[in-house]
């Protein structure tokens, strides 16, 4: 059974669609006194107090000791390649939301595919080293479902060749290795605070950053670069959080552990009911210790009765709507397909399993009875 001390309060319809995934959200009349001060303040953004409070905040809670607070998570990518100077070429993961090659494109950087690994779906660390070119100048892995990269493997070849390593840390909030938060590796961890994550103010984004010095240039660049009034040291952007996301973000720590909580238990749930329905593989959560929960991926096998896609289709005509994170690959994107490293060839695993990959539903709000509704149409075919 799912348990949890808070209160969800659901349609009395059994109709109605189950998603891949809704929001996370405190009760409304907690967040009203937040807007209230806000109100008789007037200040909107700029860095505000509770700008301020919920990167405090957010250092307590996720072991770490800089964060930068930023309006989404793909400005804050944006912003971390241009705070690390980063030119050229970078290495990076075809299995991912397009948000991380964009990233790259926006400036002026030429993504490389490596192919990633069959058991943890993050990029393969036995692959990068051969894509190293005199052009190279980071790296950029994506903690995939918010299962960690191989952390150590992967800074070994940054510490030897000498390059920049950003984690794309999108879905791995509060995510944890034996040392500690997976946050702390690399030279900066980039965190989305989308109203699909596991954490969210609404639309928000983070830098982690390994000292002041660095955040105080991340600082800047995220507000045009501006130093004081009449100082402007860089081409920055607008990418402030606003203090409505801020007071947002501070609340939703006070319910994240139930929340995280429940994730779990759906999870369980799942690998429970799913076990010994054949030619359905589980991707991760099942018996980790390590995980968040942001995400339930299965693979549909060969010996499955119809394919990936007829599934995604019986699913969609039961009113659920689970997502085949991800396909396609960035690297079948018009944008990027002409680039060497984007070749089918090139990327036999990655093409694979995102041809037979379904994200299942999985949030805090999600009943016994829709976990179990879910599991019977995969069941039945």
């Amino acid at each position: 059974m799912i348990k949890s001390n808070a209160v969800y309060a659901f349609p009395a319809r059994d109709d109605r669609p189950i998603y891949v995934t809704q929001p996370h959200l405190p009760p409304l009349a907690e967040y009203i006194p937040y807007l209230e001060k806000i109100w008789n303040s007037r200040v909107l953004t700029n860095g505000g107090p509770f700008h301020q409070q919920l990167e405090r905040a957010l250092c307590e809670y996720l072991g770490v000791e800089h964060i930068a607070l930023f309006s989404n998570g793909t400005l804050a990518l944006v912003t971390a390649l241009q705070a690390l100077r980063v030119t050229g070429e970078v290495i990076t993961t075809p299995y991912s939301f397009v948000a991380t090659a964009h990233s790259l494109l926006w400036n002026g950087i030429k993504p490389v595919f490596v192919d990633i690994d069959p058991v943890t779906l993050n990029i393969d660390p036995a692959k990068i080293e051969a894509a190293i070119t005199a052009d190279t100048t980071a790296i950029m892995p994506v903690h995939c479902y918010g299962r960690p990269c191989d952390v150590n493997a992967i800074e070994k070849i940054a510490d030897n060749y000498n390059l920049k390593l950003i984690y794309d840390a999108a879905h791995a909030f509060g995510v944890k290795d034996d040392g500690g938060s997976i946050l702390r590796h690399g030279d900066l961890s980039v965190l989305s605070f989308h109203a699909t994550k596991v954490f969210n103010t609404f639309e928000g984004g983070a830098i982690v950053c390994p000292d002041a010095k660095t955040k105080q240039r991340i600082d800047h660049l995220k507000n045009f670069g501006f130093v004081d009034e009449v100082t402007v040291v860089a081409s920055g952007i607008n990418g402030k959080m606003s203090e409505l996301n801020a007071a947002l973000g501070i609340l939703q720590l006070q319910y994240l552990e139930d929340a995280m909580a429940r994730r779990k238990a759906i999870a369980e749930m799942y690998c429970e009911l799913l076990d010994g329905i054949p030619g359905i593989r589980c991707v991760g959560h099942c018996g980790e210790t390590v995980a968040n929960y942001s995400y339930f991926p299965i693979l549909v096998e060969r010996n499955y009765p119809v394919s990936r896609d007829a599934l995604y289709q019986l699913l969609r005509e039961s009113n659920v709507y689970a997502r085949r994170y991800f396909f396609p690959l960035i690297s079948d994107f018009p944008m990027y397909r002409g680039l060497p490293s984007a070749a089918r060839e090139n990327l036999p695993i990655a093409a694979d399993i995102a041809n037979r990959v379904i994200c299942l539903p999985i949030y805090p709000g999600l009943e016994e009875q829709q976990v179990r509704t879910v599991v019977q149409v995969i069941s039945d075919v």
